[in-house]
C-alpha cells in the first residue's frame, strides 16, 4: 500500500508542502526550545536544527476528530491540518518533531522504537505512555503553566489540560518517583532507563500493569470520542440516541475507575517499597516529605480518600519508628519532629482546596 493511500484511509488528503520559510521557522523555534528546557539532556542546537529543517512537513485536510498535527512514521512526515492556526503553530509542531526525533530504526530502516513505544510488537505496547511523555516535554518546551481541571470527574494538576491530561498526570506521578531525567532521556533516545528505574523502585509487574492501563485508558478515551460524534447525526432516533448516552456514561466510569486504580497502584507500590529500606530517622523524615508532597500531584474525585487514608497510615507507622530509633542512640542518626502525625492531620482539610479550572467532558 502506498503511503498516499495510507494516508487517504486515514482521512488525510495532502493540500501541499508547507513552504521552506516556515520549515526553517519550526525547526529553528523547537530545536531552541528543546535545548533551553532540557540542559541535562546535551542536546546541540545546530544538529537538531540540522535534522528538523530535513523533515518534511505538510498542510493537509484531516478528518474530524483528528489531531491538529501529525507525524506520520512511515515516511517521516508531519501533516498540519488547513485549519490551524498558523500563529500559534508551535504548540503543535514541538510536539510531532519530539516523535521524528525519538525514532529509533533497525539496520533495514524498520521502526523498532518510538521513545517508549515498542514497534516490534503488533499492539504496540507503551503507546500512551509515549504519547504523555512527549506531550509533558512538549507543555515543558513551550513554558505551559500548571492547571487544576476537571474530567470525567476527576480533579487533576496537569500542564496540559487540552491534550492526555490523564495520561500526562499519571506519567507525572511516575517520574515524581524516578526523577524527571530517566523519563525524559528514554523518551528521546528509546532506551530502557526509566523503564528500569520504575521497576526498581516498584516491580517489574507494576510496570507493565501501568503501561498496559494507560494504553487502555487512551483507548476508551478515543472510544468516548466517536460516541460522542455519533450524537451530532440529527437523523438518529431517540431510542438510539438513549443508547448512545448510556454507553458514554459507562465509558465515563470505566475512565474514572481506572484512572484511580492506577494512580493507587503507582502510589502504594512505590512507597510501600520505600517504606521498607528505612533505616535512620534522616531516611524517615525524607519519605514523609516525599509522601506529604506527593498529594499536589494526584488526581481526586468528591469521594476519593485513598491518598489521605494511606497517608494516616504511614504516618502512624513513621511514629512507630521514630520511637523505636529514638530508644536507640547509634540508631538516632539526626532529630526528627515530634508532631509528624500532628503537623498532617491539621492540614489534611487543606490537600484539595486548591482553586480548579474545570473542563468536564
Amino acid at each position: 500500500m502506498s503511503i498516499k493511500t495510507e494516508l487517504k484511509k486515514e482521512g488525510i488528503e495532502v493540500i501541499k508542502p508547507l513552504d521552506t520559510l516556515s520549515v526553517i521557522s519550526i525547526a529553528k523555534n523547537v530545536a531552541t526550545k528543546l535545548v533551553i528546557a532540557f540542559p541535562e539532556q546535551n542536546l546541540n542546537c545546530n544538529d537538531l536544527f540540522i535534522r528538523l529543517s530535513r523533515l518534511n512537513m505538510y498542510i493537509a485536510k484531516m478528518p474530524h476528530g483528528m489531531s491538529c498535527a501529525k507525524y506520520y512514521y512511515k515516511n517521516s512526515s508531519i501533516y498540519f491540518s488547513d485549519e490551524i492556526d498558523f500563529s500559534n503553530i508551535d504548540s503543535y509542531a514541538t510536539h510531532e518533531c519530539i516523535h521524528y526525533l525519538q525514532e529509533l530504526r533497525d539496520t533495514k530502516n524498520n521502526l523498532i522504537h518510538l521513545g517508549l513505544c515498542d514497534f516490534t510488537h503488533p499492539k504496540l505496547p507503551g503507546m500512551a505512555l509515549n504519547e504523555a511523555a512527549v506531550q509533558l516535554m512538549s507543555s515543558r518546551a513551550l513554558n505551559e503553566k500548571i492547571d487544576n481541571v476537571k474530567y470525567f470527574d476527576i480533579t487533576l494538576p496537569t500542564n496540559s489540560p487540552y491534550y492526555y491530561a490523564l495520561e500526562c498526570n499519571l506519567v507525572t506521578q511516575m517520574a515524581y518517583i524516578t526523577g524527571d531525567y530517566a523519563l525524559f532521556n528514554s523518551t528521546l533516545y528509546s532506551n530502557n532507563s526509566f523503564k528500569r528505574k520504575f521497576i526498581s523502585l516498584t516491580s517489574k509487574e507494576t510496570f507493565y500493569k501501568v503501561q498496559n492501563n494507560l494504553d487502555k485508558l487512551m483507548s476508551l478515551e478515543d472510544t468516548l470520542s466517536l460516541e460522542a460524534t455519533k450524537l451530532g447525526n440529527s437523523d438518529m432516533s431517540i431510542r438510539t440516541i438513549s443508547k448512545i448516552e448510556k454507553e458514554i456514561s459507562n465509558l465515563r466510569s470505566k475512565i474514572n475507575q481506572l484512572f484511580i486504580s492506577t494512580q493507587n497502584l503507582i502510589l502504594t507500590q512505590y512507597f510501600d517499597n520505600a517504606f521498607k529500606c528505612i533505616v535512620t530517622l534522616e531516611q524517615a523524615e525524607d519519605f514523609r516529605k516525599k509522601l506529604y508532597n506527593y498529594k499536589d500531584l494526584i488526581g481526586s474525585t468528591a469521594d476519593y480518600t485513598y491518598f489521605n487514608d494511606y497517608y494516616i497510615s504511614k504516618m502512624a507507622k513513621l511514629e512507630e519508628i521514630r520511637n523505636s530509633f529514638e530508644n536507640n542512640e547509634e540508631l538516632s542518626l539526626v532529630p526528627i519532629k515530634q508532631n509528624i502525625f500532628s503537623t498532617f492531620i491539621n492540614k489534611l482539610k487543606k490537600i484539595f482546596t486548591n482553586n480548579e479550572l474545570y473542563q468536564d467532558i
